[in-house]
């Protein structure tokens, strides 16, 4: 069973970008993958704090977190080489389009005062980068299972190079932007 976003993505959302940018049909944009991201440095020595985060972005992901550790000693940040400092999950294919569907329908519209995210995340090649503030806002996370509130950055990588192009996918889809410049 495909992922509803994907189903809407070849219905919907190739046609559209097909008559706005692309001459060629093997360059319509897509999104190619997503990746979640925690910094870890306020847990660094609190092993149980780090299972509970990889946990919790494992469950939001649907697939298993993996933990980052330092390639080498800081002595200016107390890290020491070997020590978890952060935690990824990198999603493609169906469970890409299923966390995103997830992101943009059920999560962002839970967020309190939220008026859309920032355009400025554009990286000057096609790819989107927002944070979030916490976990909270996705119905799978059970407030009593977490031991701390943390954020997460997600950076959504498209096949394109235009930052324009690949806003237009990512407004197709649903994502909300702020109004005006910013």
């Amino acid at each position: 069973m495909a992922a509803r976003f994907f189903d809407k993505y070849k219905s919907e959302i190739v046609p559209v970008l097909e008559t706005e940018f692309v001459q060629n049909k093997m360059k319509t944009a897509k999104i190619e993958k997503i990746v979640i991201s925690v910094g870890t440095g306020f847990a660094m020595t609190d092993s149980k704090l780090i299972q509970n985060i990889q946990d919790t972005i494992s469950l939001l992901a649907g697939q298993k977190a993996v933990v980052i550790k330092s390639k080498k000693s800081v002595a200016g940040f107390k890290v020491r080489e070997d020590m978890p400092v952060g935690i990824k999950v990198t999603l493609r294919a169906e469970r890409m389009y299923e966390f995103l569907d997830k992101l943009v329908t059920i999560a962002l519209p839970r967020v309190k005062d939220f008026s859309g995210l920032n355009k400025n995340g554009f990286d000057g090649r096609g790819n989107f980068n927002f944070g979030l503030q916490e976990q909270l806002m996705f119905p799978e996370v059970n407030f009593d299972d977490v031991i701390q509130t943390h954020g997460m950055n997600i950076s959504i990588a498209t096949s394109t190079d235009s930052d324009t192009e690949s806003f237009r996918l990512l407004e197709l889809f649903g994502v909300p932007f702020t109004k005006g410049n910013n």
